[in-house]
């Protein structure tokens, strides 16, 4: 295959960090090929380099043989470059047709559209109704509509970045199917994810990337997901311990369960029944937007059901708040990092004590007690390998890992007797993903109960003893993980809630 894209000596520097160092690799015509690399690693200024998004401050690109620098996402969209992005950029109250309008450069008429629409949709298995308004839809059919809105403008390289972290097993397959249709029509694709085993099904080819420079390219067919994990983060990683899986009494019980959705498009919850035992870990597997916020809004005392209740070792907790629930041993880390779980503003040691000050006891005669504070947040960092400066720093300046590891951190250190925890890996590197959930099953082995959402169902399986799925605000009974098969975790994701099994 001949090369499609060449990247030469890509250099990109920020104040106090360079994010691309020296960057050189090429993408062949018609392949499949992932970047690789940790959270920090640069993939990120890469790949917006390529997209027009960012000018580097040295180095060359050529695409088709010619010199390519693209000025904006247009140019290089006007070039044949495409990009479909972690977050969607979807317009909820917008039929699927005028949200794919309002990504192209010249769209045809309504009429038109809807038609090339749904006969591209369906010749690359992602059928698509025009009409149909974009809230409405499954996470998996947004995605849908961005990939068709960037094939309506037939590119020769499509950027996926973390494609699969929204989708049903079922879902992947029919990506997956529709990405190996696109490579042997002559497409290139460049694939970002931190899902090793995905990497390894479905690339060709793949560039390592670490502290901004290329530490390595090969064929991640020929090398295990543990060796590319190694060779992203430089060093030996080890698999999660096992632990005593010997579980005690019930320390969470949830019966019927009934909360509005957060938003207009969200899910309500209905009748969601939890029991969860010291001990324990629970995996709750769902597809984006089946009821997750909603979940842990309601079991963190957030928002207070209008139906229900919440049990925590035998105490009706229903209409505590927040506060009383953490006095009380229930303690949560919602998904959002920045604005929910931490105010990217306040340094680590004020976002310390948001969380922290009723059981770590850091207020002193009714005042904050900045050194207990200030000491309980370099607890976090040291027992997290959590890299900062220190505990003055602003949350937003760390990356998304290591704000991620202090998250997790300070609600563990916290010694809760429930912790329930939502995406707690999410677009984290592979070495601060098996931190957290090593840490997660620490806990659990030290009496506490875990309830872990999530749609990363690897993570599911690995640290789970019990899975149950969301589906439309409904929970399924859950099911021992060691009964499970890919197949099934699918139809429970899909609402397919006669298959399970009763709660053992």
């Amino acid at each position: 295959m001949s090369e499609l894209l060449e990247l030469n000596g890509l250099t990109k520097a920020y104040p106090g960090v360079v994010a691309n160092d020296d960057v050189s690799f090429s993408i062949a015509r018609g392949g499949i090929h992932a970047l690789l690399g940790e959270n920090g690693a640069g993939k990120s200024t890469l790949v917006k380099t390529v997209y027009g998004l960012v000018k580097p401050d040295a180095g060359t690109m050529r695409l088709n043989g010619s010199d390519y620098a693209p000025a904006d996402p247009r140019a290089a969209r006007a070039s044949g470059v495409a990009m479909v992005f972690q977050h969607f950029s979807l317009f909820e109250a917008l039929s699927v047709a005028e949200n794919v309008g309002l990504g192209m450069e010249n769209p045809p008429g309504p009429r038109d559209l809807g038609r090339r629409i749904w006969e591209v949709s369906h010749a690359y298995g992602l059928p698509l109704d025009p009409e149909r308004r974009v809230g409405g839809l499954s996470a998996g059919e947004r995605q849908r509509v961005e990939i068709v809105r960037c094939l309506l403008q037939d590119p020769k390289l499509l950027i996926m970045d973390e494609p699969t972290s929204v989708l049903t097993p079922q879902e992947v397959e029919v990506l997956f199917a529709t990405l190996r249709k696109l490579a042997r029509e002559g497409t290139s694709i460049l694939y970002i994810s931190h899902k090793l085993e995905e990497i390894r099904a479905l690339c060709d080819a793949a560039t390592i990337l670490r502290g901004g420079r290329v530490v390595g390219e090969c064929d991640p067919r020929e090398v295990s997901a543990g060796e590319l994990a190694e060779r992203m983060v430089g060093e030996t990683l080890t698999a999660p311990k096992s632990r005593n899986a010997s579980v005690g009494d019930v320390v969470l019980d949830v019966a019927k369960l009934n909360l509005p959705p957060v938003s207009k498009f969200g899910a309500a919850l209905r009748d969601v029944s939890i029991s969860v035992r010291a001990g324990e870990v629970l995996g709750i597997g769902g597809v984006a937007g089946n009821g997750q916020d909603e979940l842990l809004t309601a079991l963190s005392g957030e928002r207070l059901a209008p139906a229900g209740t919440i049990r925590l070792e035998g105490t009706d907790i229903s209409r505590a708040r927040p506060t009383a629930r953490r006095r009380a041993g229930l303690l949560c880390a919602p998904e959002e990092r920045l604005g929910h779980a931490a105010a990217p503003d306040m340094s680590l040691t004020e976002n310390a004590a948001l969380t922290g000050t009723v059981r770590k006891r850091l207020t002193r005669n009714g005042f904050l007690d900045w050194r207990r504070t200030r000491d309980f947040a370099q607890e976090v960092i040291d027992a997290f390998d959590v890299r900062t400066p220190g505990p003055q720093a602003a949350a937003r300046s760390l990356s998304g890992g290591n704000l991620q590891k202090f998250v997790i951190g300070r609600e563990v250190l916290q010694g809760p007797r429930v912790l329930v925890v939502n995406q707690p890996t999410w677009g984290v590197d592979a070495a601060a993903a098996a931190a957290i959930r090593q840490a997660l099953m620490d806990l659990a082995s030290q009496g506490a109960g875990i309830v872990v959402i999530s749609q990363d169902l690897e993570e599911l399986m690995e640290i789970s003893d019990r899975f149950a799925a969301l589906n439309e605000g409904r929970l399924s009974a859950s099911v021992p993980t060691a009964d499970l098969t890919m197949e099934r975790i699918g139809l429970m994701l899909g609402g397919a809630h006669d298959l399970e099994a009763a709660d053992a």
